[in-house]
């Protein structure tokens, strides 16, 4: 990730999407203003594409609050520990609210699009995130494919979902391939001469 600011998506799950904005070492945070958060619902496709989205001054806190939230559940379960009760509640409340409506809508051809009924809130958005992480930390199986990014100075969480469940990195091309660039690189430089 190091340090280039862009958004990532390739996480395995919104919620860990959403992570990925404040992650490598140290944190470097992505959504720093309103039109990055712009880009990122519009990248995690929380919304039908072409949806309004009209975002709000008091919507960066709610994200990044809700963001500081699923890090903290995150660790916990990466560590073994239990989660904390002021976690959970906070999960659980920005899950209660109701996500966005979808609506069919016909066409010119017939056919039918997906659209929202109305705009979305910023309560919508969030509740669609809390309860894709509500869904992660109660499914055994996703939560067992949970893994940290091994590449150096990344922090990226990421479902393993290779076929031995043996991934190392968040993502071959990004961490993967410059640890192989460091592998080369440490086998081709010279090796001081023994006395």
């Amino acid at each position: 990730m190091g340090g280039t600011g862009e958004l990532r998506f390739d996480c395995g799950r919104p919620c860990l999407d959403l992570v990925a904005t404040h992650a490598g070492s140290p944190p470097l945070d992505r959504l720093d203003g309103h039109s990055r958060l712009r880009e990122w619902v519009e990248g995690a496709a929380l919304l039908p594409r072409g949806a309004a989205l009209d975002v709000g001054q008091d919507w960066l806190p709610a994200f990044t609050a809700l963001r500081a939230t699923v890090e903290h559940l995150l660790a916990a379960q990466l560590r073994g520990d239990p989660p904390a009760a002021a976690d959970l509640d906070a999960l659980n409340a920005a899950a209660r609210a109701a996500p966005p409506a979808p609506a069919a809508v016909r066409q010119d051809d017939g056919t039918l699009a997906r659209f929202l009924a109305s705009p979305p809130t910023c309560e919508a958005l969030l509740a669609v995130i809390a309860r894709d992480a509500v869904d992660l930390f109660t499914d055994p199986a996703a939560r067992a494919r949970l893994r940290a990014c091994e590449g150096e100075s990344c922090g990226l969480v990421y479902l393993d979902t290779s076929r031995g469940r043996r991934r190392r990195w968040c993502s071959s091309e990004v961490c993967g391939n410059r640890e192989r660039v460091a592998r080369h690189r440490r086998r081709a430089s010279p090796q001081p001469a023994r006395s």
